[in-house]
Parts: C-alpha cells; sequence; structure tokens
C-alpha cells in the first residue's frame, strides 16, 4: 500500500518540496533578515538603544502603525461592502469596477503618491473645498492615513470576494423565511463566515501599510515629528550613509510588525476553531 501510494504521486514527495521550500525562504526572507540584524549590531548597546528611542525615531514608529491600523480599519469596513456588491448584485459596469479595484497593485506608488497629493493638496480639487472647514489633508496625517487606504483597499477585497461567492445562500433565505431582519441575519450567519479571510485582509493591509514609502512620501509632507513616517527615516539615514542606524531603526520596526502580525493571525485561528466548533455542534 505505501509503495502504490509513492507511485501515485505525480508531484515531488515531501523531501524535495521541503528542501526548495527551506531554500526559498532562506534566500529571499531569512538571509536578508538576519543581515540586517547583524548590521544594526555593529553599533555598541549603549549606540544601538539611543538610535531606536531616540524621540524623533519613536515619533515615525507611532506616526507609521497609527496610520497603518486606521487605514486598516476603513479598508476593512469599505473592503466588505465593495467585495459584497460585487458578488451579491449585478449592474452595468460591474467587471469595470472589479478591474479598478487592483488598480492600486498595478499603479507605480510614486505615481499614486503624487496623484493624491494633486487632489488634496491646499490648492487641489478636494483640498480647496476642505481648506475652508479646517480640513488639512495633505502634508498631515490624515493625508498619509488616505494614502494607505488607496493601496490597502485591494486586500481586503481580494480575501473576502471568493469567500462571498463561495457561499450558500440557503442559511440566509431561511432566516428570511422565519422573519429575520436582514442586519439580524448578517451578523449572526453571514458575519461569522467572514472573520477569518477579514483578519487576513485586514493583516496583509496593515503589512503594507508600515512599510509604505512611495506612495506616503509626496502627501506627508515629511516634517519630523509630524509627519514623517519610519521608512522614510531609514531612507533619510542611508542617504547620510549612517547604515547601522538605519539598520537599527529597521529591526525594531519589523519586530513590532512581526508581533502585530503574530497576534492577527493568533485571533484568525481561534476565529477559524470556534466556527469549526459552532458548525460542529
Amino acid at each position: 500500500m505505501t509503495f502504490l501510494r509513492k507511485k501515485d504521486r505525480v508531484l515531488p514527495g515531501l523531501p524535495i518540496t521541503l528542501g526548495f521550500t527551506v531554500l526559498y525562504l532562506s534566500l529571499i526572507v531569512l538571509i536578508p533578515l538576519v543581515a540586517l540584524a547583524i548590521k544594526s549590531a555593529e553599533l555598541s548597546p549603549a549606540e544601538w538603544w539611543n538610535t531606536v528611542t531616540n524621540p524623533r525615531v519613536v515619533a515615525s514608529y507611532k506616526l507609521s502603525l497609527l496610520t497603518a491600523f486606521y487605514a486598516g480599519l476603513v479598508n476593512l469596513v469599505f473592503g466588505l461592502l465593495l467585495a459584497w456588491v460585487l458578488v451579491r448584485y449585478k449592474f452595468p459596469g460591474k467587471r469595470i469596477v472589479d478591474g479598478l479595484i487592483d488598480l492600486p497593485f498595478a499603479l507605480p506608488t510614486a505615481v499614486a503618491g503624487i496623484a493624491l497629493t494633486t487632489i488634496y493638496a491646499p490648492k487641489g480639487w478636494v483640498g480647496s473645498l476642505l481648506q475652508p472647514l479646517g480640513i488639512k489633508v495633505a502634508y498631515s496625517p490624515l493625508g498619509i492615513t488616505i494614502a494607505l487606504i488607496f493601496i490597502g483597499i485591494p486586500f481586503v477585497v481580494r480575501t473576502v470576494q471568493p469567500v462571498l461567492q463561495d457561499m450558500e445562500t440557503d442559511m440566509e433565505e431561511a432566516a428570511a423565511t422565519l422573519g429575520a431582519y436582514r442586519a439580524r441575519t448578517f451578523f449572526r450567519i453571514v458575519l461569522p463566515e467572514l472573520i477569518p479571510p477579514l483578519l487576513t485582509g485586514f493583516a496583509l493591509a496593515f503589512a503594507r501599510g508600515i512599510g509604505e514609502y512611495g506612495s506616503v512620501v509626496f502627501i506627508s509632507g515629511n516634517m519630523p515629528m509630524k509627519t514623517e513616517i519610519a521608512p522614510l527615516l531609514i531612507i533619510t539615514k542611508l542617504e547620510q550613509f549612517q547604515y547601522a542606524q538605519a539598520a537599527a531603526v529597521a529591526v525594531v520596526l519589523l519586530l513590532i510588525s512581526f508581533g502585530l502580525l503574530l497576534l492577527i493571525n493568533i485571533l484568525q485561528r481561534w476565529s477559524n476553531r470556534r466556527l469549526r466548533t459552532a458548525k460542529g455542534g
């Protein structure tokens, strides 16, 4: 029986595929990260600590993390709404709208940043209307958040959309037949099924937002302690030939990002387990 199972396999077995996986991860992910840590270790412990706890560096951490988090929350809501409309409704131009969702993937980030700055600058199309109201978008954290919303929305839509397409509507129709309100049907039947892909989309958008540079650098204004993001600060240190300091800042940002993504993955696994338990019960 064992011989037949091995013979019937079309793809290579575990040793070969595992070897290629480890090699790929080592070359693309692990070795660069180890090199980054080694480069930051060129600093003495005191220098390393002073670098990563500098008020300017801490402010850039906070700005990058908070704007990426807020943008992820916005994308969580509107990404679900867009995916719902694309899956559940038919309307003229649906394919065009579906294609536009992927535009942030194809559009160079620098082009996106210039376009957003042109629109939301004080003399821009939208900025000129918001300026009299006292709302400043460009060269502010709000502008950074909008840029991250723009580049992060496809992650949520494309992770939720396949789940909605595969979801049966029998339970929804049964709930409607029994007199359940639409809101109750959505929150009790549909939403639990969508929590895992929503968390995945949020994690992807959040991770992309933390490391985003091209679309943010133009609209942020790059003011230290105010609108300077962590990736820009790293680039600034590299331009000043402070390679070890730049590596130290990058290592801390990497650790913070990894910890937050690990927490999101734990929540995702917990929601998956809870959903399977509910179905089994």
